[in-house]
């Protein structure tokens, strides 16, 4: 007998769709036009698919690392070179930058559906689940750049976590690092819910956390030892670029120096940055030490957040890190809504202060960057005190089966 599908999955299914035909209406609007001038600056259908497609050789199916450089981590790369495979196979000669923009837009979509799929499938209340599928940071992002990859891991790390499985938990936040850095925050988070986990002898604890450790460890050189041996210059460039770079017109940093509150250089902000963030993350840490000790892991959302606001880089799709961490976390929903109109927000003033420089409208200055950004800087910091401060979600706090 057939089963009867559930409608409101058929629902949420449908929202998320729609969600992401918009994202890529959102950025294929300038197929047209070819992304010229200033347009993908004026209208926001800026992505890094369409200068990859020939810059780093996309084009001709050369591989990440060993062929060609990367600025990106491992599994990205690969990513990368699995969507303009896709590309070149479905399209042959006609494949171009705009039908790799629709490779790597579907391969988002395909991602996003699965965060929908494994949080629905954890428990998560209809209401998160809606607020995920209709993400406004979706429609920006989707096919902007590769973040959704690592995204997805660092989501699957927490929820595995959520059914204690802390080993896999690990595992799976180090195949995130190997994609994108951000989820290795969530690694010490795993460690020590092993470490201090209630209810459990000290001997078990101990092996917990050291295997956590062990495969951690394990799973990121696994992945990365091979291609650090066979190309050690262009495996390592993502870890120089990070180091030498400046920062972003929307970091915390780069708004000070441009209203000349702190001027900065590259080696000040790379030691501020750190130090901020390191005493921020304990104090984080500490503070919500009591009430989450048993699932210390939920304190990777306002971790990174915190990590957000005092990195030197913050490019516009690292909201999309966030945003599905929110949706998971967040206690009260209302500084949520406040974060994604600050998103959308920041992101037009980055950019059309990028269309200003190009003589173009409309066009924003410094000043609205760091107004839009001061919205969104806000709405996290009032998630991250509500975050050590309030109980997690119902759903997180429920029986784990």
């Amino acid at each position: 007998m057939v089963r009867r599908i559930d409608g409101r999955v058929v629902a949420l299914a449908i929202g998320m769709a729609c969600t992401c035909l918009l994202g890529w209406a959102f950025k294929a609007h300038c197929m047209a036009d070819g992304w010229v001038a200033a347009i993908q600056y004026t209208t926001g259908c800026y992505s890094d698919a369409v200068p990859f497609w020939g810059m780093r050789h996309v084009d001709q199916g050369l591989i990440p690392y060993l062929e060609t450089p990367m600025e990106y981590p491992v599994l990205t790369g690969l990513q990368i070179w699995i969507e303009g495979a896709l590309a070149r196979g479905l399209f042959g000669t006609d494949a171009s930058a705009a039908t790799f923009l629709g490779a790597v837009t579907l391969v988002n979509a395909l991602l996003a559906g699965l965060i929908l799929w494994m949080c629905a499938r954890a428990g998560m209340d209809r209401q998160r689940l809606w607020l995920w599928a209709l993400a406004p940071p979706l429609v920006l992002y989707l096919g902007h750049n590769w973040d959704l990859g690592a995204t997805a891991l660092a989501v699957a790390a927490m929820l595995a976590a959520h059914r204690q499985r802390l080993v896999l938990a690990a595992a799976l936040a180090a195949l995130g690092a190997a994609a994108k850095l951000f989820p290795v925050l969530l690694l010490p988070l795993i460690g020590l819910t092993a470490l201090f986990a209630p209810d459990q002898a000290w001997p078990t604890r101990f092996r917990t956390a050291a295997a956590c450790t062990l495969v951690a460890i394990g799973t990121w050189t696994a992945v990365n030892l091979p291609v650090a041996l066979a190309a050690p210059e262009n495996w390592s460039e993502f870890y120089r670029f990070s180091q030498q770079r400046a920062g972003t017109a929307g970091s915390t940093w780069e708004i000070l120096s441009n209203q000349n509150l702190w001027v900065t250089g590259i080696a000040e902000r790379n030691f501020y940055a750190s130090l901020a963030f390191l005493l921020g993350a304990a104090a984080i840490t500490g503070l919500g030490w009591k009430r989450h000790r048993a699932r210390l892991w939920v304190l990777f959302t306002p971790i990174l957040a915190w990590f957000l606001l005092t990195n030197k880089v913050w490019s516009p799709q690292f909201d999309l890190w966030l945003y599905p961490l929110l949706v998971m976390t967040s206690p009260r929903l209302r500084p949520l809504a406040l974060f994604a109109i600050g998103d959308v927000a920041a992101y037009f003033a980055e950019f059309w202060w990028f269309a200003g420089m190009s003589n173009a409208w409309p066009y924003a200055t410094t000043h609205d960057i760091l107004l839009a950004a001061s919205v969104r800087g806000v709405a996290m910091l009032w998630l991250i005190a509500d975050a050590v401060r309030l109980p997690a979600p119902g759903w997180i706090t429920r029986a784990r089966g």
